[in-house]
């Protein structure tokens, strides 16, 4: 009797730990559909209000390293700056409009894709509603602003350092997320 119990509770423990495993597998799953789910490739087109940036670092049409790591590929590619501006770039938390898991630290949303912004940079904890439309379900969304940075915001064309299709006009990778090829 004791040796069936044993057996039972040895099968057991090897079925939670297998479906423990799975369950985990697919929470990363989900969180890195979060990032495959955002527009990589944009049209270029800016906010009416935003200002190009009179003298950034990064000049339009120069070359500079990506060291941010938003979304696989993107940490040490190549880029060629495709825009600058100067503005407010926050990090958001946002439960998607048309439903899903919450988007935790999204970066950057910027000030000009904030409704009703104003000039103002926003404080941490700031409930808002997004313009911008990086990735599905966000523009509409309410958001809790996280933290902000006024900094020079670039848009960029890269080629992932995964491979794959090319991505142009990416929005938005900060001055600090920069360094010279």
């Amino acid at each position: 009797m004791k040796n069936k119990t044993y057996l039972f509770g040895t099968i057991m423990l090897a079925i939670s730990l297998t479906l423990g495993a799975c369950a985990n597998d697919n929470e990363k799953k989900q969180e890195s559909m979060n990032h495959e789910s955002m527009d990589h490739s944009g049209s270029g087109k800016v906010p009416k209000n935003l200002k190009a940036a009179k003298n950034p670092k990064y000049e339009v049409g120069s070359k500079a390293v990506i060291n941010a790591d938003h979304m696989k590929g993107m940490k040490g590619a190549k880029a060629t700056i495709s825009g600058a501006y100067n503005t407010t770039a926050y990090v958001v938390s946002y439960t998607p409009a048309t439903g899903g898991k919450k988007v935790n630290n999204h970066k950057w949303v910027i000030q000009e894709e904030i409704r009703e912004a104003g000039k103002k940079a926003l404080k941490a904890g700031t409930e808002v509603t997004l313009n911008a439309n990086h990735m599905k379900g966000m523009k509409g969304a309410t958001a809790e602003i996280i933290s902000a940075e006024n900094t020079t915001v670039y848009m960029v064309n890269y080629k992932p350092t995964t491979g794959g299709k090319k991505v142009t006009n990416h929005k938005w990778v900060t001055e600090s997320e920069l360094s010279p090829e």
